[in-house]
């Protein structure tokens, strides 16, 4: 659970996610996993405006399935970093989620038992506008 913002406004969002077990991509020190993410994000309220005219009243519903990569030996201090790419669909259209279409980028580390990260959804320029969404996240994990 968390904050998202988008121009400086805030709008709570929640987040489930899970990540299967890791695959070695050849020879190397690299890994991938499969990670899946289901998220919320509230509506800010705001009437329509801007060049774009979007509102910001919708709430976001997402799903997303991508990668997850790690680097290292399972006993590096650094292993714990990790950074996934998730393509995702979602409800709703504001100007920071305005296709149906978006990308998930999250840059965090995975503890034992929490999780701590900055993510950015953004539909990488496919349709206008672009603003996506930018927050930090924080979990729990089992």
């Amino acid at each position: 659970m968390g904050q998202d913002f988008t121009a400086d406004k805030g709008a709570a969002a929640a987040f489930a996610e899970a990540v299967f077990d890791d695959y070695s991509i050849g020879n190397t020190a690299f890994t991938w996993a499969p990670d899946i993410t289901a998220g919320w994000m509230s509506g800010r309220g705001d009437p329509p405006g801007g060049r774009y005219n979007y509102s910001t009243r919708d709430d976001i519903w997402l799903i997303a399935g991508g990668l997850r990569f790690h680097y290292g030996a399972a006993w590096a201090w650094y292993r714990p970093l990790f950074f996934s790419v998730q393509p995702t669909l979602h409800t709703g259209r504001t100007p920071g989620l305005s296709g149906s279409y978006e990308f998930t980028l999250t840059l965090g580390w995975q503890a034992a038992h929490w999780m701590m990260g900055v993510r950015h959804i953004s539909n990488a320029g496919l349709h206008l506008p672009n603003l996506g969404e930018t927050m930090l996240v924080g979990g729990v994990t089992f």
